[in-house]
């Protein structure tokens, strides 16, 4: 599979650290009119992006439950901030759930603060985008933030991540050890990333089965990341990818649509 959003990771500053994940740059080759993939992602993405002809705006991307296959007849760059566990509500006023599978415009957020940031990277160039958050961000985010909230939070979310030495928590045992009913660890989900734990875990696990796949048996994969045999791997896989991992790379995937991250909304 080849995919033609070309991207590389921009350094984040400390100050942003604790709200970002991390902060990308991509682009679609305008030559290019093979598919690209957006594969599942459980975390909410402002988007800076700039066409071909100049025309200039930013959107936030929410969570994907699953793989999205895409083609961008038109020239774009962007800069992609992934927001933090909690840092959805803070940011731009509305709820993680509430962007699940939708892409907005900045400036179209009943919030007051949401609406500020848009006119202020408006006109921003794509590197000046990062310092500009850097300078604002912190101390608005502080303010807005519940603190206990977003550490309760962030200890779930990492209990729940794969790697190649954790296999997730079970969501029983996680509320259990963090002292909260099920229901509770349901809505601070719900709230600060978008999808339940149940499904926060289910993607981790196939981004590490598509990060790992090249240099690790599916048997294997399918061990470290907590699936009970490969079987019940490849159908997760499926779900949340539309085809098995064979199709998958080996370039037989679904026919791809507009991209409307990368196309005017």
């Amino acid at each position: 599979m080849t995919n033609f959003l070309a991207e590389r990771t921009l350094p984040t500053p400390d100050a942003l650290r604790p709200w970002i994940a991390d902060i990308g740059f991509g682009s679609v080759d305008s030559e290019s009119r093979e598919p690209f993939t957006h594969v599942p992602d459980t975390a909410t993405n402002l988007v800076v992006r700039v066409e071909e002809d100049g025309r200039r705006d930013t959107v936030v991307v929410g969570p994907r439950t699953r793989a999205l296959y895409h083609a961008s007849k038109r020239p774009v760059s962007c800069v992609q901030v992934r927001l933090g566990p909690g840092t959805a509500r803070p940011l731009l006023g509305v709820a993680a759930v509430d962007l699940v599978g939708r892409v907005v415009r900045l400036g179209d957020l009943p919030d007051a603060s949401a609406r500020q940031l848009a006119d202020e990277l408006r006109w921003l160039e794509a590197e000046d985008v990062v310092s500009h958050l850097a300078e604002v961000l912190p101390d608005r985010l502080s303010a807005a933030t519940d603190r206990s909230r977003r550490e309760l939070l962030r200890a779930a979310v990492e209990a729940l991540s794969t790697d190649a030495d954790h296999v997730p928590s079970q969501v029983q045992d996680l509320a259990r050890r963090l002292a909260v009913s099920e229901r509770q660890l349901r809505n601070l989900f719900s709230e600060g990333v978008g999808v339940s734990p149940k499904h926060y875990a289910r993607i981790g696990r196939v981004r590490h089965v598509l990060t790992h796949a090249a240099t690790t048996s599916w048997a294997q994969l399918a061990a470290a990341t907590g699936y009970y045999d490969q079987s019940h791997m490849t159908s997760d896989f499926r779900t949340l990818m539309g085809v098995p991992p064979t199709s998958f790379f080996t370039g037989r995937l679904p026919n791809a649509q507009p991209c409307q991250a990368f196309s005017r909304i």
